[in-house]
């Protein structure tokens, strides 16, 4: 069974989601369902068949988040330290060809969001930084083409 790394942050989202799934959205759905029925001939009954589609689309998440949580890997990472890119550091880049400047968290593939400056350990960026240290440059391979990143600064948050 492949382990799937995250930082706590990452296992307490993961929970709080599943938690809201169970909570929330499955009694909701019940109750639509049970709705849907009183209304009569199922065969025709669009009420019934989207809340059935529904229902199908929870509890496949549920079981999805279920499944990533039993293989989950938590590291902490206010326990790490160093000059070192490896999973969990925050690392400050610049792109030498065109100066702009980036920051970005290295996470699991399941914590991966652009907008929040999180990319996988698994994501073409992520590959290439791992092992690198502060003062480096890295080649990248990006759908723009290959770009050359330097690293200028290793954080840990």
């Amino acid at each position: 069974m492949e382990r799937v790394p995250m930082t706590l942050e990452g296992q307490k989202s993961l929970e709080e989601e599943l938690q809201r799934l169970k909570s929330v959205e499955r009694p909701r759905i019940i109750a639509a369902i049970s709705e849907a029925r009183a209304h009569g001939d199922l065969s025709e009954n669009a009420e019934y068949h989207a809340a059935k589609e529904q229902q199908g689309l929870n509890e496949a998440r549920v079981s999805e988040l279920e499944d990533k949580l039993n293989r989950a890997e938590v590291i902490d990472i206010s326990k790490l330290s160093g000059d070192t890119v490896k999973f969990g550091a925050t690392v400050a880049l610049q792109d030498e060809d065109s100066g702009e400047k980036v920051t970005y968290m290295i996470v699991g593939e399941t914590e991966a969001d652009l907008r929040q400056k999180k990319i996988s350990i698994t994501s073409p960026i992520g590959r290439a930084l791992i092992g690198k240290n502060k003062g480096e440059s890295v080649d990248v391979t990006t759908p723009k083409g290959t770009r050359t990143l330097e690293i200028l600064k290793v954080t840990w948050s």
